[in-house]
């Protein structure tokens, strides 16, 4: 995601808040929890507080991280938020192997739930996405990703059919 955001830093609009976000969004993970964004954007204000830079805009950071969890535009006052939402989801629309391997990463992360109990949880997270009109929100990664990704998305999910 830092890759990604250096890659469009002229498109960003507030770049320091962006990065940021990308490194606090997920500090705080526990895969059974619902509360993870919200804790990891407490944890980042509290941070982040007594950071040196005056014009630092701590509730941007906090929103952006906070849009991470239903993947939903919290700040559209400029496109950083889509971007970030973007980067996060840009794993979707690499190529099958690179793909298949994230999957796997995910149900090793989930290894505490049998797979009559994994396999109709993901099923869902994965028709979620295909039923939403756009993946991304920027034209960039709209074009770059979209076709991909849901091709990949639906791949998965005939897996467990």
């Amino acid at each position: 995601m830092l890759n990604l955001a250096k890659e469009n830093k002229e498109a960003i609009t507030d770049f320091d808040e962006l990065l940021f976000a990308i490194w606090f969004h997920d500090i705080i993970y526990k895969s059974r929890s619902k509360r993870n964004e919200k804790r990891s954007a407490k944890y980042a204000i509290k941070k982040l507080k007594n950071f040196n830079l005056k014009e630092l805009k701590r509730d941007k950071i906090y929103k952006l991280i906070l849009s991470t969890k239903k993947h939903k535009i919290l700040v559209n006052k400029d496109l950083d938020n889509a971007f970030l939402l973007d980067f996060d989801l840009a794993i979707l629309g690499k190529d099958w192997e690179i793909y298949k391997a994230y999957t796997q990463k995910i149900r090793k992360e989930y290894k505490m739930f049998p797979n009559f109990l994994y396999r109709p949880a993901r099923k869902k997270v994965l028709q979620g996405f295909l039923d939403r009109e756009t993946l991304y929100f920027t034209e960039k990664y709209k074009n770059l990703f979209e076709e991909k990704a849901r091709e990949n998305l639906q791949k998965e999910l005939n897996l467990y059919n």
